[in-house]
Formats: structure tokens, sequence, C-alpha cells
């Protein structure tokens, strides 16, 4: 078994619910009503997708080589 990494995108919603986006595995997004719900969902949802590529016999992305960097602007 080996160890995977991913890195979890939240987005706030108006409403106040959480989107949490998986970028290594597209089209991994789910919902949940807080940012801890949202982690929660996400998991279950990559742990969801892994299997599904495991029935296929493809790859398994993960994040692990991918490096990540915030970047603030200030604009007139």
């Amino acid at each position: 078994m080996r160890n995977l990494t991913y890195k979890i995108l939240l987005t706030k919603e108006p409403e106040g619910a959480h989107t949490a986006t998986v970028p290594a595995l597209p089209g991994c997004i789910t919902y949940g009503d807080n940012s801890d719900h949202a982690i929660s969902m996400a998991k279950e949802a990559i742990e969801v997708y892994i299997e599904r590529l495991q029935e296929k016999g493809e790859s398994i992305p993960d994040d692990s080589e991918t490096l990540e960097y915030s970047l603030n602007l200030t604009t007139n």
C-alpha cells in the first residue's frame, strides 16, 4: 500500500457552504456545510474516485510531487 497525497481546494459559497475540489482528480468535486464537512466529503470522494480508477486498471495520480504557492497581488 502506498501513501497518496492530494490537495483539496475549498471555496466558500455565498450561502456559507464550502465546495471542495481535488485538482489532481479531474471532476472530483463535492460540497459540505462547513470546511470540516467539505474536507470529510472530499476524503470520501477521493476514495471512491481511486476505487474506480483501480477497477479500470488506470494509473492513480497524486499531488506528492506538486508544489503549491499562493500569490497575492495588490491592484489600483
